[in-house]
């Protein structure tokens, strides 16, 4: 059977650093840095006091009152995203075959602040079960794309990835996978966290993950920089319309790209540390050219997953050399976290449209807050450190690494792309 092609058509964004697609991209490069004090509750107290939170958001300015109070933030921010990118899409709702588009979202968590309002609130009682009858709907990580497909009455494909922080990447590949094999003619795909929260927050400092650099949050998320101290906790949503080429066609889309291809693999190794060497982050790489009938040397620039980890950026970025060789050091390599930091399950979405949008206005955002080479990462990598660097982008590749050695990768392409 031939597969089909599958192009995107749509895009939407609720960041840190922007509300929508437009205010997401030009502040990303520019620079801007998401991160700040955090405003939800008193973090005095937190190892960590201040994360990459979304701002200025009105959800009853997008969301029924009583509709957004059946809903967790991560729902929230996943509405919102959904319905920027359906609308550029432009759907003709009455000529679409709403049997044949589905929505496959991604989570890491899901519900977690509604989850801890309901047990912090069961705790200060007298022991009286009293909980929310919307407290199991709001919390559980499949009902974004629940609410998705039932504001739009979208009959196809419906599913959840959960793969912590590759989440979005593999629903994202997921959808692709669904369209190319005939499965459905258009999916909304995407992914959305609302972990800024007190057990959100809680338990990434007891695991040492997030930085502490309070003093100074700006310049608190630094991939590949020698001082850097770990990820700045992130929260949002990204969404893509992914499409059958000959429906976007036929219906007078307008098309993005291309996706190539996506590829996945284990790391097979520890609960939360990435593979010194980078084995599982090299054979996603891999896997995604392979599954894309690409060759490294097609290839322009790579989104790093890029935490700002120790670890994590030593090993992506000797994984990127064993991929490219030679080749890596003519590529644009960049971290968006840099400035949005970490969305964990969202991430994915977020960063496949960074890559999207650097190949429409031929501009890679950079990585800002670079001031100390890191002698154990190879200088020679054009990190696009501190400045935007404007650049004909072909082929783009963005990775997305979580715990428990989740590795997924995609590749984007212009349409019009010949290897």
């Amino acid at each position: 059977m031939a597969l089909r092609r599958v192009v995107v058509t749509g895009l939407g964004a609720l960041t840190p650093i922007g509300n929508n697609i437009e205010e997401f991209w030009n502040g990303l490069i520019n620079g801007v840095s998401g991160a700040a004090p955090i405003t939800y509750y008193d973090a005095s107290k937190f190892r960590t006091q201040f994360a990459c939170e979304v701002k200025n958001f009105n959800v009853e300015e997008f969301i029924d009152r009583k509709e957004a109070r059946k809903m967790d933030r991560y729902a929230q921010y996943a509405i919102v995203a959904s319905d920027e990118a359906i609308k550029d899409a432009g759907f003709d709702f009455d000529s679409l075959d709403k049997d044949r588009v589905g929505v496959i979202w991604g989570s890491g968590i899901g519900g977690l602040e509604t989850f801890q309002i309901e047990v912090l609130n069961y705790a200060a009682g007298d022991g009286t079960p009293k909980f929310n009858p919307f407290f199991i709907p709001k919390m559980i990580a499949d009902i974004a794309g629940g609410h998705i497909s039932m504001k739009y009455g979208l009959r196809g494909p419906n599913f959840t990835t959960v793969s912590a922080c590759a989440s979005s990447t593999n629903a994202i590949i997921d959808a692709f996978n669904y369209i190319r094999l005939g499965h459905a003619d258009a999916i909304v795909t995407g992914g959305s966290e609302a972990a800024v929260t007190i057990a959100g927050m809680g338990g990434f400092n007891a695991m040492h993950a997030l930085s502490t650099r309070n003093d100074d949050p700006k310049t608190a998320s630094r991939p590949m920089d020698k001082d850097r101290d770990g990820f700045v906790l992130g929260e949002g949503a990204g969404a893509l319309i992914l499409e059958e080429y000959e429906h976007a066609v036929a219906r007078g889309a307008k098309i993005y790209c291309e996706i190539g291809g996506g590829g996945m693999s284990a790391d097979a190794y520890h609960i939360t540390a990435p593979h010194p060497e980078g084995l599982g982050a090299k054979n996603v790489m891999i896997n995604c050219l392979r599954d894309a009938g690409l060759e490294p040397t097609d290839v322009d620039g790579v989104n790093m997953h890029g935490t700002s980890t120790p670890l994590g950026d030593i090993g992506e970025s000797k994984a990127i050399l064993q991929v490219f060789g030679e080749h890596a050091y003519t590529m644009n390599l960049n971290s968006t976290k840099s400035m949005t930091g970490h969305l964990l399950g969202a991430t994915g979405a977020i960063e496949a449209i960074s890559c999207i949008l650097s190949i429409k206005h031929g501009i890679v955002p950079p990585t800002i807050n670079h001031f100390t080479d890191d002698e154990n990462i190879d200088p020679k990598l054009n990190f696009t450190f501190n400045v935007a660097q404007k650049r004909e982008m072909n082929v783009v590749m963005s990775n997305t690494f979580g715990f428990g050695g989740h590795n997924a990768c995609v590749l984007v392409k212009k349409l019009d792309y010949k290897a």
